[in-house]
């Protein structure tokens, strides 16, 4: 007897469409941007006495944001040294053998772009405080100050600022009152100033900081900030050292006197 056909069992099945192939890894997405650090300040150090000149050294490149590019014992090396390394601030002493350090800074001040020049003087030295800031001077520092002062000294000038040592504002401020009348320069200069940053230039060659200036004037540390700066663009200066130097030359402040300018 002959049994039914069972289902016929299945072909094999057709091959379907060729998988594409797979999509070579693409470049790997760039992580975030690190953020650009600002360059360091560039120091140059200048002191005939190799002790003292090395422990600055030693105590501003431990400071984060400061190198040393350079050194010199004396005013020729220090204007040798700078047009060769470009220093952003010379830490340089007053009394040197050779050329001194006024003469030094009266070059090194004259060129272009000028560096900051910070003064190192000791106590018995600070008859030279007027010349020397008249010569361009940025500030001064005492030799024995701590070196936290050091570094701030050094960041300040960079920064177009002045770090001056009471000692040092109060010699000046009687230097200014030796000075005869008939040689200080006229108030007429200072006719371009607003009521406000007149205000804000006192304040500043009483020795005032921004902060200060802007808790006496109830104003912010950025209003502070913007008034100093048209200041000393209305009146050619360089730094707010100048601008010390020319309220006293002025009579807009005068030595021994709290309450300002003279009615």
């Amino acid at each position: 007897m002959t049994l039914p056909a069972g289902p016929t069992p299945p072909g094999p099945t057709p091959p379907g469409p060729t998988p594409p192939a797979p999509t070579p890894p693409g470049p790997t997405p760039p992580g975030p941007t690190p953020p650009i650090l600002p360059a360091p300040i560039r120091v140059l150090v200048v002191d005939d006495q190799e002790l003292v000149r090395s422990g600055f050294c030693v105590i501003l490149d431990a400071a984060d944001g400061i190198t040393v590019v350079g050194e010199a014992a004396n005013g020729e090396a220090a204007i040798q040294a700078a047009a060769v390394y470009q220093p952003d601030v010379v830490l340089m002493d007053i009394r040197m053998p050779g050329m001194d350090g006024l003469e030094a800074t009266r070059v090194l001040t004259r060129e272009s772009p000028a560096p900051k020049v910070v003064m190192l003087t000791t106590f018995d030295l600070d008859e030279y405080v007027y010349e020397a800031l008249r010569a361009g001077a940025s500030g001064f520092l005492l030799k024995d100050s701590p070196r936290a002062d050091l570094i701030a000294a050094v960041r300040a000038a960079a920064a177009g600022n002045a770090m001056l040592a009471p000692t040092i504002t109060r010699r000046l401020i009687e230097a200014f009152a030796r000075r005869p009348a008939q040689t200080s320069p006229s108030p007429a200069r200072l006719a371009s100033l607003t009521a406000r940053e007149r205000e804000v230039l006192v304040l500043l060659a009483r020795g005032s900081t921004n902060t200060e200036v802007a808790g006496a004037l109830f104003v912010s540390e950025a209003t502070v900030k913007t008034h100093v700066g048209n200041l000393l663009a209305k009146l050619g200066l360089r730094d707010r050292v100048q601008a010390v130097i020319l309220a006293y030359e002025t009579g807009i402040v005068v030595p021994g006197d709290p309450s300002g300018p003279p009615g």
